[in-house]
Protein backbone atom coordinates (compact mmCIF):
# COMPACT_ATOMS: atom_id res chain seq x y z
CA UNK A 1 0.00 0.00 0.00
CA UNK A 2 1.36 3.69 -1.03
CA UNK A 3 -0.30 7.09 0.39
CA UNK A 4 0.28 10.66 -0.80
CA UNK A 5 -0.59 13.73 0.56
CA UNK A 6 -0.49 17.34 -0.71
CA UNK A 7 2.39 18.06 2.37
CA UNK A 8 3.99 15.13 1.56
CA UNK A 9 3.59 14.64 -3.19
CA UNK A 10 6.06 11.64 -3.11
CA UNK A 11 4.84 8.23 -2.43
CA UNK A 12 5.43 6.43 0.70
CA UNK A 13 5.16 3.04 0.54
CA UNK A 14 3.67 1.50 3.86
CA UNK A 15 4.73 -2.05 2.87
CA UNK A 16 2.71 -5.49 3.71
CA UNK A 17 -1.36 -4.17 3.39
CA UNK A 18 -2.20 -6.87 6.36
CA UNK A 19 0.35 -5.17 8.43
CA UNK A 20 -0.66 -1.84 8.72
CA UNK A 21 -2.65 -0.22 11.52
CA UNK A 22 -4.73 2.51 10.35
CA UNK A 23 -4.58 4.27 13.38
CA UNK A 24 -1.21 4.27 13.17
CA UNK A 25 -0.77 6.00 9.55
CA UNK A 26 -1.27 9.81 8.68
CA UNK A 27 -4.85 10.43 7.64
CA UNK A 28 -6.23 11.43 4.34
CA UNK A 29 -8.88 12.44 2.54
CA UNK A 30 -9.67 9.55 0.08
CA UNK A 31 -8.66 5.96 -0.01
CA UNK A 32 -8.25 4.51 -3.75
CA UNK A 33 -7.75 0.51 -3.92
CA UNK A 34 -8.34 -2.02 -6.50
CA UNK A 35 -8.37 -5.29 -4.94
CA UNK A 36 -6.92 -7.87 -6.71
CA UNK A 37 -9.29 -8.80 -9.69
CA UNK A 38 -8.18 -12.77 -10.71
CA UNK A 39 -10.39 -14.36 -7.52
CA UNK A 40 -13.54 -12.20 -9.27
CA UNK A 41 -12.45 -12.01 -13.14
CA UNK A 42 -14.65 -14.62 -15.42
CA UNK A 43 -11.51 -15.69 -17.28
CA UNK A 44 -10.47 -16.08 -13.56
CA UNK A 45 -11.08 -19.24 -11.46
CA UNK A 46 -13.84 -16.96 -9.72
CA UNK A 47 -12.79 -17.70 -6.07
CA UNK A 48 -14.70 -14.37 -5.18
CA UNK A 49 -14.07 -12.40 -2.46
CA UNK A 50 -12.70 -15.71 -0.48
CA UNK A 51 -10.34 -15.65 -3.13
CA UNK A 52 -6.40 -15.46 -1.48
CA UNK A 53 -6.17 -12.00 -3.75
CA UNK A 54 -9.64 -10.30 -3.87
CA UNK A 55 -9.76 -10.91 -0.19
CA UNK A 56 -7.41 -8.47 0.22
CA UNK A 57 -10.61 -6.00 -0.42
CA UNK A 58 -11.44 -6.66 3.84
CA UNK A 59 -7.86 -5.49 4.53
CA UNK A 60 -8.56 -1.97 3.03
CA UNK A 61 -11.65 -1.28 4.30
CA UNK A 62 -10.71 -2.37 7.79
CA UNK A 63 -7.64 0.59 7.49
CA UNK A 64 -10.73 2.89 6.47
CA UNK A 65 -12.44 2.21 9.53
CA UNK A 66 -9.23 2.23 11.78
CA UNK A 67 -8.31 5.48 10.44
CA UNK A 68 -11.69 6.94 10.58
CA UNK A 69 -11.78 6.09 14.69
CA UNK A 70 -8.71 7.47 15.14
CA UNK A 71 -10.00 10.61 13.84
CA UNK A 72 -12.99 10.81 15.74
CA UNK A 73 -10.71 10.14 18.54
CA UNK A 74 -8.75 13.12 18.20
CA UNK A 75 -12.21 15.06 18.22
CA UNK A 76 -13.31 15.25 14.45
CA UNK A 77 -16.49 14.48 13.72
CA UNK A 78 -19.34 14.14 10.80
CA UNK A 79 -17.96 15.21 7.27
CA UNK A 80 -14.46 15.94 9.04
CA UNK A 81 -13.32 12.76 9.37
CA UNK A 82 -11.17 11.23 7.44
CA UNK A 83 -11.27 9.80 5.04
CA UNK A 84 -14.15 11.00 3.71
CA UNK A 85 -14.11 9.05 0.60
CA UNK A 86 -13.26 5.96 -0.80
CA UNK A 87 -12.69 4.42 -4.48
CA UNK A 88 -12.97 0.91 -5.58
CA UNK A 89 -11.95 -0.44 -9.09
CA UNK A 90 -12.37 -3.79 -10.21
CA UNK A 91 -13.68 -5.88 -13.51
CA UNK A 92 -17.77 -6.21 -13.95
CA UNK A 93 -17.12 -9.73 -13.54
CA UNK A 94 -17.34 -8.76 -9.62
CA UNK A 95 -21.32 -8.28 -10.63
CA UNK A 96 -21.64 -11.95 -11.17
CA UNK A 97 -19.22 -13.23 -8.85
CA UNK A 98 -20.46 -15.90 -6.74
CA UNK A 99 -24.03 -15.22 -8.52
CA UNK A 100 -24.28 -11.59 -7.08
CA UNK A 101 -22.86 -12.26 -3.69
CA UNK A 102 -19.64 -11.04 -3.60
CA UNK A 103 -20.49 -7.16 -5.44
CA UNK A 104 -23.83 -7.23 -2.70
CA UNK A 105 -21.11 -7.82 0.16
CA UNK A 106 -18.88 -4.97 -1.46
CA UNK A 107 -21.49 -2.51 -1.13
CA UNK A 108 -22.50 -3.62 2.34
CA UNK A 109 -18.99 -3.49 3.42
CA UNK A 110 -18.83 0.29 1.90
CA UNK A 111 -22.00 1.53 4.14
CA UNK A 112 -20.85 -0.24 7.13
CA UNK A 113 -17.94 2.02 7.02
CA UNK A 114 -20.31 5.02 8.32
CA UNK A 115 -23.27 2.72 9.14
CA UNK A 116 -22.29 -0.51 10.90
CA UNK A 117 -26.07 -2.05 10.75
CA UNK A 118 -26.21 -1.38 7.18
CA UNK A 119 -27.96 -4.14 5.08
CA UNK A 120 -27.78 -4.26 1.64
CA UNK A 121 -30.12 -6.71 -0.01
CA UNK A 122 -29.34 -8.39 -3.50
CA UNK A 123 -31.08 -6.97 -6.84
CA UNK A 124 -34.23 -6.97 -7.69
CA UNK A 125 -34.12 -8.86 -10.41
CA UNK A 126 -31.50 -11.34 -9.60
CA UNK A 127 -28.33 -9.55 -11.60
CA UNK A 128 -26.77 -6.05 -10.92
CA UNK A 129 -26.65 -3.40 -13.43
CA UNK A 130 -24.11 -1.04 -14.58
CA UNK A 131 -24.91 1.86 -12.25
CA UNK A 132 -26.17 2.50 -9.04
CA UNK A 133 -26.43 4.43 -5.96
CA UNK A 134 -27.52 3.70 -2.50
CA UNK A 135 -28.68 7.12 -0.06
CA UNK A 136 -27.82 6.24 3.57
CA UNK A 137 -28.60 8.33 6.58
CA UNK A 138 -25.24 11.00 6.07
CA UNK A 139 -23.15 8.70 3.52
CA UNK A 140 -23.66 7.35 -0.13
CA UNK A 141 -22.29 4.69 -2.14
CA UNK A 142 -22.56 4.57 -6.21
CA UNK A 143 -21.07 2.46 -8.81
CA UNK A 144 -20.64 3.09 -12.53
CA UNK A 145 -19.35 0.63 -15.25
CA UNK A 146 -16.51 2.49 -17.58
CA UNK A 147 -14.66 2.16 -20.74
CA UNK A 148 -10.95 3.27 -20.93
CA UNK A 149 -11.79 3.57 -24.57
CA UNK A 150 -14.01 6.63 -23.98
CA UNK A 151 -11.17 8.05 -21.92
CA UNK A 152 -8.19 8.50 -24.20
CA UNK A 153 -6.80 5.24 -24.34
CA UNK A 154 -6.69 3.02 -27.56
CA UNK A 155 -8.28 -0.19 -26.04
CA UNK A 156 -11.21 -1.24 -24.56
CA UNK A 157 -11.21 -2.24 -21.18
CA UNK A 158 -14.54 -2.02 -19.05
CA UNK A 159 -14.00 -1.52 -15.64
CA UNK A 160 -16.53 -0.79 -12.49
CA UNK A 161 -15.96 2.20 -10.56
CA UNK A 162 -17.32 2.39 -6.95
CA UNK A 163 -17.11 5.66 -5.02
CA UNK A 164 -18.46 6.14 -1.12
CA UNK A 165 -18.69 9.21 0.59
CA UNK A 166 -18.55 8.26 4.17
CA UNK A 167 -19.41 11.89 5.20
CA UNK A 168 -22.57 13.34 2.82
CA UNK A 169 -24.73 12.42 -0.03
CA UNK A 170 -21.86 13.27 -2.86
CA UNK A 171 -21.29 9.55 -4.57
CA UNK A 172 -23.65 10.00 -7.11
CA UNK A 173 -22.71 13.35 -8.61
CA UNK A 174 -19.27 12.35 -8.34
CA UNK A 175 -20.18 9.70 -10.90
CA UNK A 176 -23.32 10.29 -12.91
CA UNK A 177 -23.44 14.02 -15.02
CA UNK A 178 -26.64 15.26 -14.33
CA UNK A 179 -28.00 17.41 -17.38
CA UNK A 180 -30.97 19.43 -15.66
CA UNK A 181 -32.49 16.99 -13.26
CA UNK A 182 -32.44 18.30 -9.67
CA UNK A 183 -31.68 15.70 -7.29
CA UNK A 184 -33.94 13.84 -5.14
CA UNK A 185 -31.89 12.39 -2.62
CA UNK A 186 -35.12 11.47 -0.37
CA UNK A 187 -36.40 9.24 -2.97
CA UNK A 188 -33.11 7.52 -3.65
CA UNK A 189 -32.55 7.05 0.14
CA UNK A 190 -36.27 5.42 -0.19
CA UNK A 191 -35.92 3.35 -3.06
CA UNK A 192 -32.80 1.28 -1.96
CA UNK A 193 -34.15 0.88 1.48
CA UNK A 194 -37.26 -0.81 -0.22
CA UNK A 195 -35.19 -3.13 -2.57
CA UNK A 196 -31.79 -2.33 -4.34
CA UNK A 197 -33.25 -2.86 -7.67
CA UNK A 198 -35.27 -0.08 -7.61
CA UNK A 199 -32.45 2.39 -7.11
CA UNK A 200 -31.97 2.29 -11.06
CA UNK A 201 -34.90 4.69 -11.53
CA UNK A 202 -33.42 6.92 -9.92
CA UNK A 203 -29.77 6.85 -11.39
CA UNK A 204 -31.37 6.56 -14.97
CA UNK A 205 -33.04 10.01 -13.91
CA UNK A 206 -29.54 11.25 -12.51
CA UNK A 207 -27.88 10.72 -15.75
CA UNK A 208 -30.56 11.68 -18.59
Amino acid sequence: IAVTTQRFPNMKHLGDVTKINGAEIEPVDLITFGSPCQDLSVAGKRAGLEGERSGLFMEAIRIIKEMRAEDERIGRTDELVRPRFGLWENVPGAFSSNKGEDFRAVLEEFCKVKDSSAVVPGPKHGKWTDAGLIMGNGYSVAWRVLDAQFWGVPQRRRRIFLVGDFGGESAGEILFKRKGLSRDFKSCREAWQATAGSVEDCVRAWMQ
